[in-house]
């Protein structure tokens, strides 16, 4: 019912930027839940940060700070601004929707932080 598609990420420098994006199409029902999380090879799934369709955030506290989520509830996307990146910020991350009771990923897109 629902598709997430996720932008590009990248290789970036450690205190660089980088913005994910990810858009999602299907039947998004007004109340819903978006999130960003991510994994690093040997780790679990994490929570990096969500926001409601209310516009209330929550982001883990080793990205507060750092990280902005925002969503676009016209266009149905939601963004992740990553800013001071970190080494320790390299994973896979990914696209999360909650919405009408039923879960939604995205693929994923590698963020790698190195010099």
């Amino acid at each position: 019912q629902v598709q997430l598609v996720e932008s590009e990420g990248g290789l970036v420098q450690p205190g660089g930027s980088l913005k994910l994006s990810c858009a999602a199409s299907g039947s998004i029902f007004p109340f819903n839940f978006m999130a960003w999380y991510r994994q690093a090879p040997g780790n679990e799934r994490d929570l990096v940060a969500h926001i409601t369709s209310g516009g209330i955030t929550h982001y883990t506290d080793s990205v507060k700070g750092r990280f902005i989520i925002s969503r676009d509830n016209a266009k149905n996307t939601v963004s992740l601004q990553m800013n001071s990146l970190k080494p320790e910020d390299t994973a896979v991350y990914y696209c999360y929707v909650l919405t009408a009771g039923r879960q939604y990923w995205g693929h994923g897109t590698q963020v790698t932080v190195s010099s």
